[in-house]
């Protein structure tokens, strides 16, 4: 009985030691060039779905031309954000014929994409602490 305690203790403590910390990510967005419509906001954490299905998306209200949201309990890795200001508050990203964005977007990194959107290399960042980044919304 004394040996089975020992084993158990033994495996509870190699999972509370391989647990994942988790941290708070505070975005930051400004550059907006007004406070109609909201901000679309999508968080990615693989580079197959970047842009495509995000793990995290919430919409927010933008004030004094700017917009903060606060991501809790986010486990330790590398991540990448996608905005938009739906500015005319149609619910949808406008674009072009050519699928060019008509409302202001912004990546992290401020991420921009040469004939095409930006990719998820220059859009990522690593959570290993709690941590704030300033996105700006063009």
């Amino acid at each position: 009985m004394k040996n089975l305690f020992l084993i158990a203790a033994f495996i509870f403590s190699g999972l509370v030691t391989t647990a994942q910390e988790k941290h708070t990510v505070t975005l930051k967005f400004q550059g907006m060039n007004s406070d109609k419509g909201n901000l679309y906001v999508a968080v990615y954490n693989k580079e197959d779905s970047f842009l495509k299905k995000p793990i995290k998306g919430t919409i927010v209200k933008v004030e004094n031309k700017k917009a903060t949201v606060t991501l809790k309990d986010i486990p330790e890795g590398i991540y990448a954000v996608s905005a938009f200001h739906d500015t005319n508050d149609n619910k949808k990203m406008d674009t072009n014929f050519l699928g060019i964005p008509k409302e202001p977007t912004g990546m992290s990194n401020d991420a921009t994409g040469f004939m095409g959107p930006p990719k998820f290399k220059d859009a990522k960042f690593k959570v290993t602490k709690d941590l704030t980044l300033i996105i700006n919304v063009k």
